[in-house]
C-alpha cells in the first residue's frame, strides 16, 4: 500500500525544540519527521495549529539544537534585502535571495485552500521576489542580520512554480500566534464587537471625507454591537479608529 508523503520547511525558534511552520505543511499528517541540518532525522509532535493564519508549532526533543532569532518585521522596509530558506522541490538547505517588494498584502489564499473557514482568515503578508517554490512553505525569510522576519507561506503562480511573487507571514504576528499555541494549544483572540472598513478603498474614502476626516490611514466603524466590548465602551457608528494601544492603524487587516 502506498503511503502519501509531503514535504515542507520550518524554523527552530528556541532551545526547547519548538519549530514554527505552516499549518498546511502538517495538516492531516499521521506522523511528522524533521530532518535537521546536521543530518539527524527525528520525530516531531504537533503543539498547536492555527488554520486562520496558516501557522503551526511542532516540537522535537533532541539536544544541541541550533535555533534562529525572531526579528522585528515591523522594522523591515520595501527594498530591504532578504534571504529565503527551505526545501524547494525537496532540495533541502536551499537559500535564495531577493528584496521585500511590498507589505500588507491580502491575497485570500488561506481561505481559498480552506473554504471551511468561511472567510475568517487573517492575512498581512510580506511580499518578496526571493525565489519561493513548493517545499519552501514554513521556512524562514531572513534579514541581513540573520533574524527571521517572516515565515514563507505562498506564491502567486499560474504554473505552480516561481514567478517572482512570494508571500511570507510577518514574524511579529507569527510570534504572538506561536506563543499562544505553546501556552494554550490554540489561539485566543480578542473580540471588539464591531464591523470595520478600510478607508483606503475609494468608496469608503469618499464617505470619510464627508465626515471631515482628511487622513489616509485608519478604519471606519461600519457596525457596532451594543452588547459587545466596543459598544459598551462608547464606540459609535462612523467613528474612525486611527490607533490601537498607541500604535497607528494603517489598515483593516492590521486592526484585526
Amino acid at each position: 500500500q502506498l503511503v502519501p508523503v509531503g514535504t515542507g520547511s520550518g524554523v527552530i525558534v528556541g532551545p526547547e525544540g519548538y519549530i514554527l511552520t505552516n499549518n498546511h505543511v502538517v495538516e492531516g499528517a499521521d506522523a511528522i519527521s524533521v530532518k535537521l541540518g546536521d543530518g539527524r532525522d527525528v520525530k516531531a509532535t504537533v503543539v498547536g495549529t492555527d488554520p486562520k493564519t496558516d501557522l503551526a508549532v511542532i516540537k522535537i526533543d533532541v539536544d544541541n539544537l541550533i535555533y534562529a532569532k525572531l526579528g522585528d518585521s515591523d522594522g523591515i522596509d520595501v527594498g530591504d534585502w532578504v534571504l529565503a530558506f527551505g526545501s524547494p522541490f525537496s532540495f533541502d538547505q536551499t537559500m535564495t535571495q531577493g528584496i521585500i517588494s511590498a507589505k500588507g498584502r491580502q491575497i485570500d489564499i488561506i481561505r481559498e485552500h480552506n473554504p471551511a473557514l468561511q472567510g475568517l482568515t487573517y492575512e498581512n503578508f510580506l511580499q518578496t521576489d526571493a525565489a519561493i517554490n513548493p517545499g519552501n512553505s514554513g521556512g524562514p525569510l531572513v534579514n541581513l542580520k540573520g533574524e527571521v522576519i517572516g515565515i514563507n507561506t505562498a506564491i502567486a503562480s499560474r504554473t505552480g512554480g516561481y514567478n517572482g511573487i512570494g508571500f511570507a507571514i510577518p514574524s511579529n504576528g507569527a510570534k504572538s500566534i506561536m506563543e499562544s499555541l505553546i501556552k494554550n494549544g490554540k489561539v485566543v483572540r480578542g473580540y471588539m464587537g464591531v464591523g470595520i472598513a478600510d478607508i483606503r478603498t475609494n468608496e469608503i474614502k469618499a464617505n470619510v471625507k464627508e465626515l471631515g476626516y482628511t487622513g489616509d490611514t485608519g478604519v471606519l466603524v461600519s457596525e457596532v454591537r451594543r452588547d459587545g466590548p466596543a459598544g459598551k465602551g462608547g464606540l459609535q457608528l462612523n467613528d474612525i479608529i486611527t490607533a490601537l494601544n498607541g500604535k497607528k492603524v494603517e489598515s483593516m487587516t492590521q486592526s484585526r
